[in-house]
């Protein structure tokens, strides 16, 4: 309870964004089970679970990291624009889940191909707020918190953004699996292909490094040296994983 309230005192914007974004996630995970319509093989609420989901606990992060900075104006904006940009990111997938088709690399129409266009706009938007925010961690040198803990938040972002990027591979070749087409058999949850290889799964663990990594940082690495290891380890397995989707191959050979 006291890590909540002062996770709102932190950013209250993001901290009620990142609620409202948890529970449309919820609300998907329990339309589930009564559920008939499945796109691509999957249910129609799978893709706005795991999105609202993600962008929940992402906001929650920001809120929580935004406070290190001192750069008041710059968190707000970057905060107002984040919360703009992934508010309409959201809308626009569990828009085409109701209305029963595919929201990612969709240009089977005029009306699918300008949501996807949308979606790439204000992705972008995205993507350069939070170049802005990690290089405001690393131009800041003073901070009141471990040294480990800072570089924790900083590579944090520097791979989350770098992993992010990895969506524009996804877009060239528009679709998400190597080998295959999407959809098909795929892991419970995730829907990880167990088929083909899956550019989500190294899209998924390297955007969550900006948990993981902070994480690290604060509880385990003494020292600035000890999370840098961490971090390249962490990043030499995602990379690992990203290429094995790159050659096609599913996360675990059945």
């Amino acid at each position: 309870m006291v890590f909540i309230k002062e996770l709102k005192r932190r950013n209250p914007l993001l901290f009620w964004f990142g609620l409202f974004n948890l529970a449309v996630a919820v609300v998907c995970l329990v339309l589930m089970p009564f559920e008939t319509m499945h796109i691509l093989g999957v249910n129609r609420w799978l893709k706005p679970f795991k999105f609202y989901a993600s962008v929940g606990i992402m906001s929650l992060t920001m809120a929580w990291l935004f406070y290190y900075l001192n750069n008041k104006r710059a968190v707000r904006n970057c905060s107002i624009i984040i919360v703009i940009a992934m508010f309409v990111e959201n809308s626009l997938i569990i828009m085409q889940a109701i209305r029963g088709t595919t929201s990612h690399f969709n240009v089977s129409e005029a009306f699918n191909g300008a949501v996807f266009s949308t979606m790439g706009i204000f992705i972008v938007i995205f993507i350069i707020t939070c170049i802005v925010v990690c290089i405001l961690f690393f131009r800041q040198k003073e901070f009141a918190i471990p040294r480990a803990y800072v570089w924790g938040i900083r590579l944090g972002l520097l791979f989350f953004i770098t992993f992010s990027l990895e969506g524009g591979l996804m877009l060239s070749i528009l679709r998400h699996t190597v080998g295959g087409p999407d959809g098909g058999p795929g892991f419970p949850l995730t829907n990880w292909s167990k088929e083909h290889g899956d550019l989500r799964i190294a899209h998924f663990l390297g955007i969550h490094s900006l948990q993981v990594l902070p994480l690290l940082g604060y509880y385990v690495a003494k020292t600035a040296k000890q999370l840098i290891t961490y971090s390249v380890i962490y990043f030499v397995i995602v990379s690992a994983l990203l290429a094995q989707a790159l050659v096609g191959q599913p996360l675990i050979k059945y």
